[in-house]
């Protein structure tokens, strides 16, 4: 089962350490396949007065020092084409952010490096339209067939975090797992998709009290992965915190879910 799992953003060096010491058990479990996750940069934020993160450069040194020190495989969001050429020195998976999963020149850039490309579905796309954005990256990457044995075999990864639904909220359709499970292997963002934007404040809003029951449902339906935001304390995270997992939630989830997928 693939794992991504992570704070959403990089508050601070201390932070991420105290964050990453505590999902070694994942790295270290030969049943997950971890990529440690966490962003740079907030390029999308609902207000100009969020935190954004600690930028590129400082961002990526905090990663590497991640990635020396436990091991771990890193996957983080770029947000521009001239990103990804710097951001592949250090991370393992590149993430395509949900508002930009048409943006041409971002995933034909991605395509060009030998990193998996995980391409969040946006909100506002149907999952049938998201092999068009698979197709964008294996036609660079040489393959005409956009199937799921083609996306697994040259790295492309197809990543549902919901739909919106009227004005603040998301839901899940679950029909979408299996849908783009025909062009890539899915990865289910179980905590974005618990989000609740635009609530007026400037901040997006969420329910991570739904995030359990929606993560059991998708690995009943059948999904490659999972991705999960944690924090040791939600409630003071600096972006995402309403809809991310504490620490030890995950460990109690991440077990419950493998009894699923063995299941399936």
């Amino acid at each position: 089962m693939i794992l991504l799992a992570g704070p959403c953003v990089i508050e601070s060096e201390e932070s991420i350490f105290r964050i990453a010491k505590s999902l070694e058990r994942y790295h270290n479990d030969p049943r997950f396949d971890f990529y440690f996750k966490s962003s740079f940069d907030k390029a999308n934020r609902t207000s100009l007065e969020s935190y954004r993160g600690p930028g590129l450069e400082e961002g990526l040194r905090i990663l590497q020092k991640v990635k020396e020190d436990f091991g771990y495989k890193i996957v983080t969001d770029v947000h521009e084409s001239y990103q990804v050429p710097i951001a592949t020195q250090v991370i393992d998976m590149i993430q395509i952010p949900a508002f930009l999963c048409r943006q041409t020149d971002l995933l034909v850039a991605a395509a060009k490096t030998d990193k998996i490309v995980n391409i969040k579905k946006g909100q506002f796309m149907t999952p049938a339209d998201m092999r068009f954005s698979v197709a964008k990256v294996l036609k660079t990457r040489g393959c005409d067939e956009v199937t799921y044995e083609a996306s697994k075999k040259h790295g492309v990864l197809l990543c549902e975090r919901g739909s919106s639904f009227g004005y603040g909220n998301l839901v899940v359709d679950m029909r979408s797992l299996p849908i783009m499970r025909q062009y890539a292997p899915v990865i289910f963002d179980a905590t974005h998709s618990v989000q609740m934007p635009g609530t007026g404040t400037g901040k997006t809003g969420g329910d991570s009290s739904m995030v359990p029951h929606l993560a059991r449902a998708a690995a009943a339906v059948g999904v490659d992965g999972f991705f999960f935001e944690t924090h040791f304390d939600p409630i003071c995270a600096l972006s995402d915190g309403p809809n991310m997992l504490k620490l030890e939630q995950l460990e109690e989830l991440s077990e419950k879910l493998l009894q699923l997928d063995a299941i399936k």
